[in-house]
């Protein structure tokens, strides 16, 4: 555990020297809050105190924004030679991979915690659903780590971090649309299929306030199936090396 924390405070550290960071943050602000303050269905369009028009646009910028911080975390590492320095210490590739895991999972955390503000706004101007705003956070955590462990293992199949954008993009948007769309277009067990594997289900589900464990197993496999992707293509690469 302590290996992945120094590799998880090296990657967050470098996330802010380098102002990816804190172009990140403000970017993600900039848009949430403008979106759920001041334009379109806002918050004070809907005359409602929710916060589902925040989760709906966090719903879509952190889609494009994880790919964004994720594309470099292995790809950079192999096309520089680093990744091969970073395994010849004391720590294995499952290691390097969930320190990385958590440093994209704590700078994601760090973005959403700074739209605490956002909650407390609410609650003194109308009845909040107080269970409702906790689970639609709880569910862009658990959206946030399913698409960051994606991000990381198409890092790990490529030294350019473009392609390991675009394809983080490409899988999002089987999980993020296409999925729902097909189950829209299919019944029997195909539809119940492409609605089981759509991740706006899920999220919405939770979003809504409603905590079910079929959403939680289905966040958590996700994770696991990305980290375990990106070990293996580790471990592959270590073997072929030698």
């Amino acid at each position: 555990m302590k290996s992945i924390w120094i590799i998880a405070k090296r990657e967050l550290q470098s996330f802010f020297d380098s102002l990816i960071a804190y172009i990140m943050l403000i970017l993600f602000l900039g848009f949430s809050g403008f979106f759920t303050w001041l334009y379109g269905t806002d918050i004070f369009l809907v005359n409602q105190a929710s916060l589902q028009s925040f989760f709906n646009i966090a719903f879509w910028t952190l889609f494009f924004f994880i790919p964004a911080i994720t594309m470099r975390m292995l790809a950079e590492e192999k096309k520089t030679g680093t990744i091969e320095l970073l395994l010849t210490k004391a720590v294995s590739d499952r290691q390097v991979v969930l320190g990385k895991f958590l440093a994209c999972f704590l700078l994601v955390a760090i973005a959403l915690a700074f739209t605490l503000p956002y909650y407390i706004t609410i609650a003194n101007i109308g009845k909040v659903d107080h269970g409702a705003v906790w689970c639609g956070y709880l569910g862009l955590l658990l959206m946030s780590a399913a698409y960051i462990s994606i991000g990381l293992f198409t890092s790990s199949i490529t030294n350019n971090q473009i392609v390991a954008f675009l394809l983080a993009i490409f899988a999002g948007l089987f999980l993020h649309l296409i999925f729902n769309v097909l189950a829209g277009n299919f019944t029997g067990f195909l539809g119940q299929l492409f609605y089981t594997l759509s991740l706006s289900v899920h999220f919405d589900s939770l979003s809504r306030g409603v905590i079910d464990s079929r959403d939680i197993i289905y966040f958590v496999s996700i994770v696991i199936i990305g980290i375990l992707l990106a070990e293996l293509n580790l471990a592959k690469r270590n073997l072929t090396s030698r």
